[in-house]
């Protein structure tokens, strides 16, 4: 008879279902960060070619005010918290989609560069508070059996915006340049009126259990402290390894292998769609394996991938290692966040502050990463081993702070 009831007892875990609510919500969070992040930050790489071309400013110029998408994105990440300390997760989150939404019809008209890059920067400040506040304001309100689902679903929108960029962007080029930021616009405007009612209230919180969080919290402060700071090492080096295939993919495939821009957006398409099926096999392999384990195979598999780029230039490794690296641009966000939860469980103000704090540093470290690889690529030749092996060398580094932590722990 006790053996009956303990193969019965998995399965009276699964009725832990997402309601109609939990969906929503959901699926909410997917339009804030294909809003915000995934068209915001991924369509304007697509459309600098364009701007230059139609002499809207300089290429220099050009570049530069893409720049000002990451810097607005550290000052939303830094800023996320104390938005959300004066108004509810609500009111913010649908304020910021507005923002992003603005952002673009705003764009449509290039009335001077001061009011291109102020734009561009409000955009990125709505990404980067969107980033810290939008799964942590949902994923508590989730059944935890399928937290890691949500985060996948919440993420997939990076994933879309990558593919829009290669797929929805040329498509709007037909009709004109400003044409293309008022579709963008109006896209952001449909999503954020359909996620507007779809954010949870408030967390939901006990004194009683709030008070025993707070005592656990402090008791096992050392510990975590510990464990976050190595994540949040992780995960700013993370970006380094990043940040070569993002700038570089189509380039390398194009002009340093000699295989034309066609084949090269063509890559850039495989390195879309796995964008898409990351986040979700993420928060799959995340649930399954738990995501500290699932995180240090992230960066085993990221870094075969880009020294793949830097040692091979035969068609399908290429190929494969585009769609792996395409998988863990925003794969890695629902990881990072899942071994943010393991380490901090039941407190979700502390999951927050530590995400923020990981969001900021991957954001700070992207963005010094692209202006040290474009310096580096400038000085060398354009020599693309380089760069690629620098990236495989950040990866292997990351790994190595992980697996030293984890060796420190179990003594």
């Amino acid at each position: 008879m006790s053996s009956h009831i303990t193969v019965r007892q998995p399965c009276a875990i699964p009725p832990a279902q997402l309601s109609i609510r939990d969906v929503y919500a959901a699926l909410s969070g997917l339009c804030a960060s294909l809003v915000a992040i995934g068209l915001a930050r991924f369509a304007y790489t697509a459309l600098i070619p364009p701007l230059i071309q139609a002499h809207w400013f300089p290429a220099s110029q050009t570049v530069a005010l893409g720049a000002a998408n990451f810097a607005g994105y550290l000052a939303g990440a830094l800023l996320g918290r104390p938005l959300v300390s004066v108004w509810s997760n609500r009111t913010v989150l649908r304020a910021l989609m507005l923002a992003a939404t603005v952002a673009f019809f705003a764009c449509a008209w290039p009335l001077s560069v001061a009011w291109f890059f102020a734009w561009r920067f409000v955009s990125g400040l709505a990404g980067g508070a969107i980033m810290v506040l939008v799964a942590t304001s949902i994923l508590p309100h989730i059944p935890a059996p399928r937290r890691g689902f949500v985060m996948g679903t919440i993420f997939l929108g990076l994933g879309l915006g990558i593919a829009a960029s290669g797929t929805l962007v040329p498509r709007l080029l037909q009709f004109g340049l400003r044409e293309t930021w008022l579709g963008l616009g109006a896209l952001s405007l449909a999503l954020t009126a359909f996620s507007w009612f779809g954010w949870p209230g408030q967390l939901p919180q006990a004194s009683t259990s709030a008070g025993a969080a707070a005592t656990t919290s402090t008791a096992m402060a050392p510990e975590a402290r510990r464990k976050l700071r190595l994540l949040y090492a992780q995960y700013a080096i993370n970006a380094f390894g990043l940040v070569p295939a993002m700038m570089l993919l189509v380039d390398l495939v194009a002009r340093g292998l000699g295989r034309g821009s066609s084949v090269g957006a063509s890559y850039w398409v495989l390195y879309g769609i796995g964008a898409i099926a990351g986040p979700l096999v993420c928060g799959f392999a995340g649930d399954r394996l738990g995501f500290g384990a699932a995180y240090r195979g992230a960066l085993l598999l990221q870094g075969l991938a880009t020294a793949v780029l830097a040692l091979s230039g035969h068609p399908l490794a290429v190929g494969v290692a585009a769609v792996v690296l395409g998988a863990f641009t925003p794969g890695i966000a629902p990881l990072g966040l899942g071994a943010i939860q393991e380490t901090l469980p039941h407190d979700p103000a502390a999951q927050r502050a530590a995400w923020s704090h990981a969001t900021s540093a991957f954001a700070l470290f992207q963005a010094l990463a692209g202006y040290g690889y474009a310096w580096v690529f400038a000085h060398s030749h354009e020599n693309y081993a380089l760069i690629f092996g620098c990236g495989a060398v950040a990866l292997a580094l990351a790994l190595a702070v992980g697996l030293a932590g984890e060796r420190r722990a179990a003594r």
